[in-house]
């Protein structure tokens, strides 16, 4: 492995093939999102959504049972494969006719099972391309490929279905996946260091790989409190960074604008914490920077719904980013660092449930209680709870001692 990731042809494939992935995934789900709307009403399109939200939710733990047995690159070019597949017999269905909404459904439910298995697996393949030394500028690498992808994605799309509908959408969707697909074929994997405790993974049924998964974790001295304070920071944060943000520009008169001002604060942070991330040579006493900067963070965020005028709220939003992009960025690089080889896929599913599949669930909960109690209180009790993920960190001796090994 090189010890410049920025000259690693091997990390750039992989990182290429990632952004690439990430494109087709913005211009998919737009496209799906506008076919829906064309075929039926406003309740059928949010069913066509949910419907690949919902599996992807239920079946991600099982993703890194599957990584962690048959391997994350074959189960990463796999789903790509099966991805570019669906997507492309989708557009031509377009192309040819006006399909019903069960097509949509299908193709929605397929491409949720699908990404339940991809999220784990490509969260498991870093340490496999990289050496320890290199995992943070890896994960910065990663973010930086994220934020390219999320602010591709919606133009890329509305360009296709301007020239021909959601079929040329799909059609482009597909053909992203299909690159994907052939860079990561070209990817080599290094072979990673024997566990340090047996696991009889071929004799082993799926449940009890899943089993002895959230053991191992639950067991570990680390990895334990980083996954518990992460799963506390998602679930704090959230709700009022998507639905809490657009409650407080109403309550303020800053309106749509202003939601889009803060967001794309938070954006640029956290663009900034990747390059951060890839450029700093060493991060000294990585675990307790992590807590400080998860402590910061949460208070920023509780911030946002006190600042007192929108240009204050936007300059608090950049700061925010930066610190948690860099929080995040820490957490995931120690977790893999730590993590025993045989179950970095399992590790990796619970990580990316936390994020994707549990987080939403808080979205109503905060509804409910800004209707009862308003949005300023219930914001800031977010800003606790994220709080709270920061106090188990602290309160554990191995984050507070936890360094990286930098090459």
């Amino acid at each position: 492995m090189n010890g410049n990731v920025w000259r690693d042809g091997n990390v750039l494939r992989w990182l290429a093939a990632y952004g690439a992935s990430l494109v087709g995934d913005g211009v998919y789900f737009l496209a799906l999102g506008w076919a829906a709307a064309q075929t039926a009403g406003p309740a059928q399109v949010g069913l066509v959504m949910a419907v690949g939200a919902i599996p992807r939710a239920l079946l991600m733990l099982g993703g890194g049972v599957v990584a962690d047995r048959f391997g994350p690159r074959l189960v990463v070019i796999s789903s790509d494969a099966v991805r570019c597949g669906v997507v492309l017999g989708l557009a031509l269905v377009l192309a040819l006719g006006s399909p019903g909404l069960w097509v949509l459904v299908l193709v929605a439910l397929v491409f949720g099972i699908v990404d339940a298995l991809f999220m784990p697996a490509v969260g498991a393949l870093p340490p496999r391309i990289a050496g320890p030394g290199q995992l943070v500028r890896v994960q910065g690498m990663r973010s930086l490929a994220e934020r390219v992808g999320h602010t591709a994605g919606p133009p890329v799309a509305g360009l296709a279905m301007g020239l021909g509908g959601p079929a040329s959408a799909f059609a482009v969707a597909s053909a992203l996946f299909g690159v994907s697909l052939v860079l990561l074929v070209a990817v080599r994997i290094a072979p990673l260091p024997a566990p340090s405790e047996p696991v009889a993974v071929s004799g082993e049924s799926p449940w009890t790989q899943l089993r002895s998964g959230l053991g191992y974790i639950r067991r570990h001295g680390l990895i334990g409190p980083l996954v518990l304070s992460g799963a506390l920071s998602q679930l704090g944060t959230s709700a009022p960074m998507t639905l809490g943000l657009i409650l407080v520009s109403e309550e303020r008169g800053w309106g749509p604008g202003g939601v889009g001002w803060i967001i794309g604060g938070m954006g640029v942070g956290a663009a900034s914490s990747a390059l951060v991330l890839t450029l700093i040579p060493r991060f000294p006493r990585a675990g307790a920077i992590q807590n400080l900067t998860l402590i910061v963070g949460s208070a920023g965020i509780g911030g946002l719904v006190l600042a007192p005028s929108l240009p204050v709220a936007v300059g608090l939003a950049v700061l925010t980013g930066l610190v948690c992009g860099i929080c995040g960025g820490l957490a995931i690089a120690l977790i893999q660092t730590a993590t025993d080889p045989s179950y970095l896929g399992r590790v990796s599913s619970v990580m990316a449930f936390t994020a994707v599949g549990l987080a939403p669930l808080a979205y109503p909960a905060f509804g409910f209680a800004a209707d009862l109690w308003g949005v300023t209180p219930v914001f800031l009790a977010g800003a606790a709870v994220s709080m709270a993920g920061a106090i188990v960190g602290t309160s554990a001796p191995a984050v507070r001692r936890a360094e990286l090994a930098l090459a």
